[in-house]
């Protein structure tokens, strides 16, 4: 079988498509058939090296956190899912893969997957796996969104930030949009009440916020001063000033600035397929590359400056 890999870190030209053996699936464990996966930002810190910690520096190392196909075999103790069933999921984002969710098969613990949404294809599907449960996971578990909060999504136009903005209208919340002004219309369309350019907004200029919540990991002291005395505020964004914000913020209770990252499990994958299914939440896909093209889909998403997510499509059929 064919899978996408890291053959060293550095830019996405690393990445090759290599020919491997399929994997089997052990007791606990189901064999996916890839059909789609996209692009994340941890894929982006792996291959630049960024958690060598993790992965170590063997090579190659298998790319692609999320993934949405079909189950094509099944290990020992999986009464939960048939061959044939239709499901998305992800690998563990904080463990070494020689093989991942860009490839033609990946094996995963049954754990790490759910059903599908049935509205959506493989393409649609898979680029909600990360995006949405990292947004559901903030929003709901993190931030305790409620209804008639005002809320402030920096880096509302990516693939947590368009989920987010999403979630929140549904749940009642009042949405300011945080964007490239070209990306006000679509992100009023998917329900943002507010829309500021990032480029000539500062933070003194707007809120103050009951939640916000950032995918961008700059100037977190200044947003973190525009929350309310209960304010609360979260940051998917990993990086030096990220992290020193995080811990400056720490003495200031309710108003600490707090991490997070999404690890979704099959309860997780169900609410979120609920979110689609009432209708609260979309797929917003800004481009699709094959599998042989993955490196084209990486420098995509590096470069940014475009409304949601650059999905890889593995099968010819997603």
């Amino acid at each position: 079988m064919k899978a996408a890999q890291i053959t060293g870190f550095g830019q996405p030209t690393t990445l090759r498509i290599n020919d491997v053996d399929r994997p089997a699936p052990g007791a606990g464990e189901v064999l996916i058939s890839v059909e789609a996966s996209s692009v994340n930002g941890l894929d982006t810190i792996v291959r630049a090296g960024g958690l060598r910690v993790v992965t170590g520096c063997r090579f190659p190392i298998g790319v692609g956190l999320d993934f949405a196909g079909v189950v094509a075999a099944t290990g020992a103790d999986v009464p939960r899912y048939q061959v044939g069933d239709r499901v998305w999921g992800t690998v563990h984002p904080l463990k070494r893969h020689g093989v991942a969710g860009a490839a033609e098969y990946v094996v995963v613990p049954a754990k790490r997957i759910g059903p599908a949404p049935a509205d959506l294809s493989p393409v649609e599907s898979a680029s909600l796996v990360v995006a949405g449960t990292t947004a559901l996971i903030a929003l709901r578990d993190t931030l305790h969104l409620t209804g008639g909060e005002r809320l402030l999504v920096r880096g509302a136009a990516g693939g947590v930030g368009t989920a987010a903005v999403q979630l929140a209208h549904a749940m009642g919340a009042h949405v300011t949009a945080l964007c490239r002004d070209r990306h006000a219309g679509a992100l009023r369309e998917l329900g943002a009440d507010e829309v500021f350019d990032y480029g000539s907004t500062t933070p003194d200029r707007i809120g103050p916020f009951d939640v916000i919540l950032d995918t961008v990991g700059s100037e977190l002291n200044s947003y973190r001063r525009r929350l309310t005395r209960e304010g609360r505020m979260a940051t998917i964004a990993l990086s030096a000033s990220s992290m020193a914000a995080i811990a400056a913020s720490s003495v200031h209770g309710a108003r600490r600035i707090r991490m997070l990252s999404a690890n979704p499990d099959t309860a997780l994958l169900r609410d979120l397929s609920d979110h689609v299914a009432s209708g609260g939440l979309r797929p917003v896909i800004d481009s699709v590359y094959p599998l042989a093209d993955i490196a084209s889909a990486h420098q995509a998403f590096e470069r940014g400056g475009v409304v949601g997510k650059q999905v890889v499509a593995v099968s010819t059929d997603a």
